[in-house]
């Protein structure tokens, strides 16, 4: 059981205005092991446009917070209610990687009717639906190694196939992180634009680092494609490593090639894997 939730949804017709309070979520799972407690919060967004999103504060070790939170959302005609979705996600705040969702609570407004007055319901919170992708899309990368320079070129190329990281089944806003590892250490970190709206995003970014040749067989590159959200923490889609630490034969095969040709361009695509 994941607990449940309490709001409530009001009207304001001379407004024009939809009122949601996130009154308190009840009997949370305990996400923290070491306090065996939660430090909870609530995401809500309006489906199906999701240009209304908001978010509670954070509460500190409670499994059942009680958050009182009264958001107005105008310039929503009443005649527009039933084909609206309040989409509340669960989440419990994680000062050290990122936050860990608990699950969702999905209320389409066809059933509500807020015309006499604050109607006040509770629901179970039930597992986040995102489609645990059998498959996270692939990624295409370019690497070339100047031994005289000492100098390791990356290019981004681009992704196809993202899955939708998103309840509404809308396409993301992906960008990807590059990280460069001596042994467990990161000694170097970049990442490109993010490309809105696309679930085959064209990057063409590339990045330079100066990698000595003898530190060659310690160095891993790991690529993090992301869904950037304004709103939460951002969302790892997938990732690849190349490199020493790589564990899939494609990228141990692609490193081995690069660092076998230097000055030549070597790109391949490459499957995500999560992270």
């Amino acid at each position: 059981m994941l607990g449940s939730l309490t709001f409530s949804v009001d009207y304001n017709f001379p407004k024009k205005a939809l009122v949601v309070t996130i009154q308190e979520a009840h009997g949370l799972p305990v996400m923290d092991d070491q306090t065996q407690g939660s430090d909870p919060y609530i995401k809500m967004t309006i489906l199906p446009d999701k240009r209304h999103r908001v978010k509670t504060r954070v509460l500190r070790k409670t499994l059942d917070p009680v958050f009182d939170e009264t958001f107005t959302f105008y310039g929503i005609p009443y005649s527009q209610l039933q084909d609206l979705v309040l989409h509340f996600l669960v989440l419990s705040f994680d000062r050290f990687s990122r936050d860990d969702v608990i699950g969702e609570v999905m209320v389409p407004l066809a059933g509500v009717d807020p015309s006499t007055g604050k109607v006040q319901l509770t629901r179970d919170i039930i597992k986040r639906n995102i489609q645990k992708c059998i498959s996270r899309g692939e990624l295409q990368v370019s690497l070339s190694y100047q031994p005289v320079a000492q100098r390791m070129t990356v290019v981004v190329l681009k992704a196809r196939h993202l899955p939708k990281m998103d309840i509404t089944g809308l396409s993301g806003n992906p960008y990807v992180k590059v990280n460069v590892y001596y042994g467990r250490k990161r000694i170097a970190k970049k990442k490109t634009h993010v490309k809105k709206c696309t679930l085959n995003p064209v990057f063409n970014e590339s990045f330079i680092y100066d990698i000595p040749t003898d530190l060659l067989p310690d160095i891993s590159i790991e690529f993090l494609v992301i869904d950037f959200d304004r709103t939460t923490k951002n969302e790892v889609v997938g990732r690849l490593i190349l490199g020493a630490h790589s564990v899939t034969a494609s990228g141990a095969e692609h490193w081995r090639e690069v660092c076998e040709s230097p000055r030549k361009s070597v790109a391949k695509w490459h499957s995500l894997s999560e992270y």
